[in-house]
């Protein structure tokens, strides 16, 4: 049998990189191969459309097998079980136990409590944890920074008056105040200082970890995925540092530290973000010289992002929830949150968590994905990925390390201003549909209304609202806001505005490019909310200026095809005699003799859609 599998792949002729070229080469016809199939990411590397063995070869990615140094392929050798979390911001300890002993029964097997910091007490912990086994499920904690050592301490005697084994516990308490320096733009440094008295209430639980690196922030604010690496590398080392300096063992220190990393919509770069994340992580522990290797172990909680959720078509939210927490297991993070797909409009109701919830045990329990450790490697593309995001991510520590820390490049700004910019240019790639939003800047559904939905305002752990502009921030912070917040006020604005206006697609000529155009014009205006109206076609600019007029349109889409429009437009134009605003779809050849006769408006695929739209807004009375 064995030698009728060597002698089935020996009948296949090898096939070399050059013919794979020349192949390639012939089927583009002259096109540039570097313009047409080389990726040229946002990270700052190209991606080859193909790639080989050879590609693979002398990388260190592929030294180690899963649970060895430097843990690229994971930390997990016999399976790759992750906790699945969900989080309970705590009002009322009672019911916020009853919630909990209520989803441990429905696949979850992590907690994540918010306490307000003015709550913390040992009455609260009694109450909270009332009839939960600590020692068989993961249990996390944040509240307010100057409250975090108070609980460290409360949580480590609850722990050891019921008499847990400290080898059972599992779990963490976020302290991190470099996560509020970004959020508030305040210098909460000093209290960093608490870090070792953090540590040590809980140095007796060796699986229980208290200091935190909030990546996931970075993610929120629309930072590259380099940059969320980098920055959290810088961040975790900022830490891990200061606790060896203050006399904490670097065994102890590195253990305590817990990432939290965003995980966006990239799923192959997701899946090599989290195998190069834990590689440069040992070899920075590694670098403080710890007596065992499972020091240099990095432990990952992984939330799928809020920076692409959307608030209209919001239940294509559960669909980039869905791709990005199959990336995550795959990469073999240690626990996961997936965000409620409402959770951008309102506080998510049970409907919205059983669904996130369900999203993880359905990549659990039906595609097994808690069985197979590191399935991604060796692949010759996320192995290749891997490595690059690893450059890219270290060359940005490196920068940090040289300004002198973490800290210190947010004291700059220097690290705000890096991924606000990232912020900036993904709001602008949205705008002219570089990056896609589907639902909301491409395809929007033409008929949903918000109702009462708005987008709400982030809370913080401590229970205040986090805002924009905060008087007292004494440096930049993070801009926070989400990717289709502009289109989003865009179409609440023309909601609101109580004048819904209707678009008339006047279809004429050619019948597949006006057919095309009628689409893509339908796509275009829908974005604002706009009614669109489409039509099958009129035999001349006459008849469809009379149907327009009789639909009582506030616009009229000329579609037709560039050859035609220097025959239809300006006659077009003439007939509707300003009754409504006339857009034609597509840039003709003709455009400047179009524009001499009066005709202001065109729509195709360079146009920045948000502005021209927001330009519609004005002209057409929304405001």
């Amino acid at each position: 049998m064995a030698d009728k599998k060597e002698k089935l792949f020996s009948d296949f002729p090898e096939v070399s990189t050059q013919e794979w070229m020349d192949k390639i080469q012939t089927d583009l016809k002259g096109a540039d191969y570097e313009k047409k199939l080389v990726w040229k990411t946002n990270e700052g590397f190209k991606v080859k459309p193909f790639y080989r063995q050879e590609d693979i070869e002398g990388l260190k990615t592929l030294d180690a097998l899963p649970g060895e140094f430097p843990y690229v392929r994971g930390n997990k050798k016999n399976d790759n079980t992750w906790y699945i979390r969900q989080n309970i911001r705590v009002e009322n300890p009672e019911e916020a136990n009853r919630k909990a002993l209520d989803l441990l029964n429905k696949g979850i097997d992590s907690l994540g409590f918010h306490l307000k910091g003015k709550d913390v007490s040992r009455e609260l912990l009694d109450t909270l944890l009332k009839d939960i086994h600590c020692d068989c499920i993961e249990l996390n904690f944040t509240t307010c920074q100057r409250h975090t050592v108070e609980l460290a301490q409360l949580l480590a005697a609850y722990f050891k008056e019921k008499g847990y084994d400290p080898k059972n516990i599992y779990g963490s308490v976020n302290f991190d105040p470099i996560s509020k320096m970004l959020q508030k733009g305040k210098d909460v440094s000093p209290i960093i200082g608490l870090a070792s008295e953090v540590v040590n209430a809980l140095a007796e639980w060796p699986h229980f970890r208290c200091i935190g690196v909030d990546a996931l922030r970075l993610n929120n604010s629309g930072a590259y995925i380099y940059q969320e690496l980098g920055y959290a590398l810088a961040w975790g080392n900022e830490y891990l540092n200061r606790l060896i300096d203050t006399g904490v063992p670097v065994d102890l220190a590195a253990g305590k530290i817990k990432f939290n990393f965003g995980i966006s919509s990239n799923y192959f770069m997701e899946i090599a973000k989290f195998r190069a994340a834990r590689m440069l992580w040992a070899d920075i522990v590694k670098a403080y010289q710890p007596e065992e290797d499972n020091a240099c172990q990095m432990h990952v909680h992984a939330i799928t992002s809020t920076f692409n959720m959307t608030l209209f078509d919001s239940y294509v939210n559960l669909l980039r929830s869905q791709t990005e927490a199959m990336s995550a297991a795959i990469a073999g993070v240690d626990s996961m949150t997936v965000t409620p797909f409402d959770s951008v409009y309102e506080t998510p109701n049970e409907f919205s968590e059983r669904l996130a919830r369900n999203q993880q045990l359905l990549l659990k329990e039906e595609s097994h994905f808690n069985r197979i450790v590191d399935p991604a490697g060796g692949s010759y593309y996320i192995e290749n990925l891997t490595v690059s995001i690893a450059k890219e991510a270290w060359n940005l520590f490196l920068q940090t390390e040289d300004e002198g820390g973490m800290v210190k490049a947010i004291q700059n700004e220097s690290v705000q201003n890096a991924v606000n910019q990232s912020n900036k240019a993904r709001h602008e790639a949205v705008s002219r549909r570089k990056e896609i939003l589907l639902g909301t800047n491409q395809y929007p559904n033409f008929t949903e209304l918000a109702g009462g939905k708005a987008p709400l305002e982030h809370v913080c752990g401590c229970g205040g609202k986090e805002h924009h502009h905060d008087e007292e921030a004494s440096f930049a912070k993070l801009d926070i806001a989400r990717a289709a917040s502009e289109f989003e006020a865009l179409r609440l604005e023309t909601e609101h505005s109580g004048k819904r206006p209707k678009a008339f697609m006047l279809t004429i000529g050619n019948l597949a490019m006006r057919q095309a155009r009628a689409q893509f014009s339908c796509n275009f205006l829908a974005c604002a909310g706009y009614e669109v109206i489409d039509n099958l076609g009129f035999a001349s600019v006459e008849e469809g200026i009379e149907a327009a007029l009789k639909a009582q349109a506030d616009i009229v889409v000329l579609c037709s095809s560039d050859d035609e429009y220097a025959q239809y437009a300006i006659p077009a134009y003439q007939a509707l005699a300003g009754r409504a605003m006339f857009i034609v779809a597509g840039a003709p050849a003709c455009m400047e003799e179009l524009k001499a006769a009066g005709i202001e408006n065109f729509i195709h695929v360079r146009c920045n859609v948000l502005e021209t739209l927001r330009e519609f807004n004005k002209q057409l009375l929304v405001k």
